[in-house]
């Protein structure tokens, strides 16, 4: 019988499922692993842990796994469950274990990451033998409801630097039916891709020419954009912010004072030189906006200030974790910072907290908050500040009647903060809104207000982005919507239909008294049949699409059909203006 793992295991609380699906998806990674040995002797086998949502493992194989390959692959795992192979646990020496794998350089650098002296973990199911720290089910015979998904390269310890291996995925549920619903999940956000829909709708590009991870926004996508923006202005503007610009680029000097050059410098893009001096393109907006507060002295009755900016930034990321818009190079940030003094942070939250409750509303989201501590081990400022700071956030949370989950060490270093994670049409949760109290830029820059007793107070500095960045929040949001843009968002709201030219100039007419009334709007005069037309603009998801004839002319009025409703029957031509001007102004979804 297996025995349990040591106590050295991984910390499976916060493991997705629980600890029973951990053991499910960990024992089907290896079920993998042993179908693969088994049927391509050539290959070395890397490493393959359970993951939210599944399971992995990376082998290095000459020739690349074919999708006959992974029906054969899956085939096998089914036999190898059927054979009933139990999962056997072992403890040996770092030397004896680096006899067993001579031959297998990735295992050896995983033994060499073990300190000496201490035990090696194995787990071994028939034939195969791994290292491992557990924990697995008891047999291969209590993994019944599994699928492989599909290969991908993945690089060797994550570093460009090394050696492409191919990452096989799969998932594995406790039972058939959580099995087949995970997979229709998957399917419908396989048709949801905004890489899909954004080429199916012309919506955005990325070019080698230019370098990848840098966006290119089409016309279409950026009137979504445009939109999202101007809703984030005037809501801002509302809630008492004031807008500001900074430069792309700046001296390193900022960046030294700043800290990112000591921490951040390997997201950062190399320096380039302008009258002997090193510049760097802004990896964010933080140091920019303290510049501005900085520019001169401010007394306590001036707090709080907010600054926002729509600020675009740039950061290195690794080629093999760009993903569309969705983790990119070049970047908007809806950054702002909020300088205030020690009695006006909770307030402060609580205002931010309730204009991302509008923000993520008005688009269609739900929302959970986690408030992450202070790091067990590194960590800046004072125990006394961080409790402050942490009360402060949780204080707003409860007053606003949030419920919040504690990510307990899950800080930044420099600050405490409330994590956001938007949950889209399909149920998946996506990490967006950020709220941090920084302990740091604070006194690294000597940031002070002047009080009622005339001295000097160090302003308490809060750093905020509600849509986290425009670039994953728009890529996001083609997911959400599945590229049906809420009609105030839509890049083309409605698409005059004429069953006939002797209604064209009604149908220009009608058009202009639609963009009069502010909707954006088409007319399509081509020479195709009914059918062919409707088909194209459903294809093209526009909101509204309004046909018009002959007799619509001569009584004033039209027939719209409603993406998803169907037809609203014939209406006043004023009657539809009052509808399409309402849902606008309301950004009803």
């Amino acid at each position: 019988m297996p025995q349990p793992a040591p106590a050295s295991g991984p910390d499976l609380s916060r493991y997705p499922g629980g600890e029973a699906l951990y053991r499910m998806r960990h024992s089907a990674a290896h079920i993998l692993a042993t179908a693969v040995t088994e049927l391509f002797p050539e290959v070395k086998v890397a490493g393959g842990p359970p993951v939210d949502g599944g399971f992995y493992y990376d082998f290095a194989k000459p020739t690349p796994f074919t999708p006959e390959d992974l029906e054969t692959i899956e085939a096998r795992m089914r036999e190898v469950v059927r054979a009933g192979q139990t999962f056997e646990f072992a403890e040996t020496t770092r030397d004896e274990a680096a006899k067993v794998w001579a031959n297998e350089k990735y295992k050896l650098h995983f033994l060499s990451q073990i300190p000496e002296g201490a035990k090696v973990t194995t787990y071994r199911n028939g034939e195969f033998l791994d290292l491992c720290r557990g924990p697995h089910v008891v047999s291969t015979a209590n993994v019944t409801a599994f699928k492989l998904t599909h290969v991908a390269g993945a690089y060797w310890l994550g570093s460009e630097k090394n050696e492409m291996l191919q990452r096989i995925y799969g998932t594995a549920f406790e039972s058939q039916a959580e099995l087949d619903e995970h997979l229709k999940r998957i399917e419908e956000s396989l048709k949801r891709d905004h890489r899909k829909l954004g080429r199916e709708l012309d919506l955005f590009s990325i070019h080698e020419e230019v370098g990848p991870g840098l966006v290119h926004w089409h016309p279409r996508l950026g009137m979504v954009r445009h939109m999202l923006e101007t809703f984030w202005k005037e809501e801002h503007l509302k809630a008492g912010y004031q807008l500001v610009y900074t430069p792309h680029i700046a001296s390193e000097k900022l960046y030294e004072i700043s800290g990112h050059l000591q921490n951040y410098a390997d997201i950062m893009y190399a320096p380039m030189q302008v009258d002997e001096q090193a510049y760097r393109v802004k990896p964010m907006n933080c140091p920019n906006h303290i510049m501005i507060y900085n520019s001169r002295k401010h007394s306590y009755r001036e707090l709080p200030l907010r600054y926002a900016e729509l600020g675009t930034v740039y950061r290195y990321e690794r080629s093999g974790v760009l993903h569309g818009m969705e983790r990119v190079r070049g970047f908007t940030q809806d950054d702002s910072h909020i300088f205030c003094t020690p009695d006006q942070l909770q307030s402060e939250i609580e205002g931010v907290l309730a204009l991302m409750d509008l923000l993520l509303k008005t688009c269609g989201y739900e929302y959970s908050c986690y408030l992450a501590t202070r790091p067990l081990d590194k960590y800046l400022g004072s125990d006394a500040e961080w409790e402050f700071a942490t009360n402060a956030l949780k204080q707003a949370l409860e007053h606003r009647g949030l419920p919040y989950e504690i990510d307990e060490g899950g800080g930044a270093f420099y600050a405490p903060k409330i994590d956001v994670k938007l949950r889209d049409a399909i149920g998946r949760e996506w990490q967006c809104p950020t709220i941090q109290v920084d302990l740091n830029l604070p006194k690294r820059f000597g940031v002070y207000f002047t009080g009622s007793d005339g001295q000097d107070h160090e302003v308490i500095m809060l750093h905020r982005a509600l849509y986290g960045s425009l670039e994953r929040f728009v890529g996001i949001f083609i997911e959400h919507t599945g590229g049906e843009f809420p009609v105030w968002a839509a890049p083309l709201q409605a698409m005059i239909v004429p069953v006939h030219a002797r209604a064209f100039e009604y149908a220009q007419q009608t058009a202009e008294m639609l963009r009069a009334a502010g909707v954006r709007v088409e007319v399509d005069t081509r020479d195709e049949k009914m059918g062919a037309k409707i088909r194209d603009a459903e294809l093209q998801k526009v909101p509204y699409m309004v046909v018009v004839g002959p007799r619509d002319a001569e009584a004033g009025t039209c027939a719209p059909r409603r993406k998803g409703q169907g037809d609203l029957g014939t209406m006043p031509r004023e009657q539809l203006v009052v509808r399409l001007r309402e849902e606008i102004r309301t950004r009803a979804r």
